[in-house]
């Protein structure tokens, strides 16, 4: 991906890039080279109260920290031709699903998707509208908006697996209730054990609280590498929050460097 491309995705997300003013020629140039540090980028939002002068941080900088290649399972391996049909058993399985009441209020079942051999797992909350009619996790603005969440540190969505906690559209978008998580999660599970993501975000405050099996508020989850079955799980906002917050994208995109970091030390 160019420069000019990702600096695009981090403008749609409310992420502002720093450029350096004019310099004087007399100026070196290695006296305005600056380190590249997360904590100094300030969100781009259009109800910004005052200007932020740059301080630490370029656009070479940003580039550098996003600019990373994810390693990828070949998609020809023999124990992905081993799978095929496994994942074929499990989606049939789901689509007849009838553990709990959402069956009889559900357009359909909404799987999954992405990569099944992505080193990037993210799993929400639960179908919504556009989801339940769609057949696919996180479409509408929300799932737009996550995909530039995702290209803004250089992953696309096709190359990550994206699932939830339920398989089913709760009515009216409800939260889920503790029967229905635990009807679905020996579904999830499969999924995590059959795609073993190097990482796992957990997308929300429920989907957070329903993996960890916690009711701490999701400001306290945030910023911590957690756990699930021994890989590591960084909790993040919500898009359909961000959408309503728009503000709150500055959490977004350190939540998004955060991981990103994670999975770096993972790969040394």
């Amino acid at each position: 991906m160019d420069n000019a491309t990702r600096l695009q995705y981090m403008e749609a997300m409310g992420i502002d890039v720093w450029t350096l003013r004019r310099l004087p020629i007399a100026v070196p140039q290695a006296a305005v080279h600056c380190e590249s540090r997360i904590e100094h980028v300030v969100p781009a939002t259009p109800f910004a109260a005052h200007e932020v002068e740059p301080s630490e941080q370029t656009v070479s900088s940003i580039i550098e920290t996003v600019n990373i290649e994810f390693p990828r399972h070949s998609a020809s391996s023999p124990s992905s031709h081993a799978n095929d049909q496994i994942w074929r058993d499990l989606q049939h399985e789901v689509s007849l699903c009838e553990a709990c009441s959402l069956c009889k209020t559900r357009t359909q079942t909404v799987f999954g998707v992405g990569n099944k051999q992505a080193s990037w797992m993210l799993i929400g909350e639960a179908p919504g509208q556009n989801e339940d009619l769609q057949g696919e996790p996180f479409v509408g603005k929300a799932g737009q908006l996550l995909t530039e969440m995702l290209r803004a540190i250089g992953l696309k969505r096709e190359e990550v697996y994206i699932a939830n906690i339920l398989k089913c559209r709760p009515p009216n978008n409800r939260d889920p209730q503790a029967e229905e998580v635990a009807a679905c999660n020996r579904f999830l599970q499969q999924q995590i054990e059959l795609i073993q993501p190097k990482i796992i975000l957990a997308v929300g405050r429920i989907a957070a609280q329903s993996l960890l099996t916690t009711q701490q508020p999701l400001a306290k989850l945030r910023g911590v590498q957690h756990q699930l079955h021994d890989i590591p799980l960084i909790v993040i906002h919500h898009p359909a929050y961000l959408l309503r917050s728009l503000l709150e994208k500055a959490k977004a995109w350190s939540d998004l460097q955060f991981a990103l970091s994670v999975y770096q030390k993972l790969e040394k």
